[in-house]
């Protein structure tokens, strides 16, 4: 059996990731700054795609730009999964 199953779209996540960073008049390091990261790179991979924020930092970026985490991620719902019965 198939079905339509949600699915987190990365690429797209990341880019409203920057785009929320961008209006939030916010730069990388501030990010960086606000979760105590060593370096930049977490803050990259998210907005490049390569990596999800993890629930704890999704709360916090929603805290820090102002909207619900559902305006942060980005959900494509027509992937087909076959689905055992």
């Amino acid at each position: 059996m198939f079905t339509n199953i949600p699915a987190i779209n990365m690429v797209a996540t990341g880019q409203r990731i920057s785009d929320l960073r961008t209006a939030a008049g916010m730069s990388v390091k501030d990010l960086q700054d606000v979760f105590g990261f060593g370096t930049p790179n977490a803050v990259y991979k998210w907005q490049r795609g390569l990596a999800l924020p993890t629930v704890d930092n999704l709360v916090v970026l929603s805290a820090v730009f102002g909207v619900p985490i559902d305006d942060i991620i980005v959900v494509d719902t027509g992937m087909k999964a076959q689905i055992s019965a």
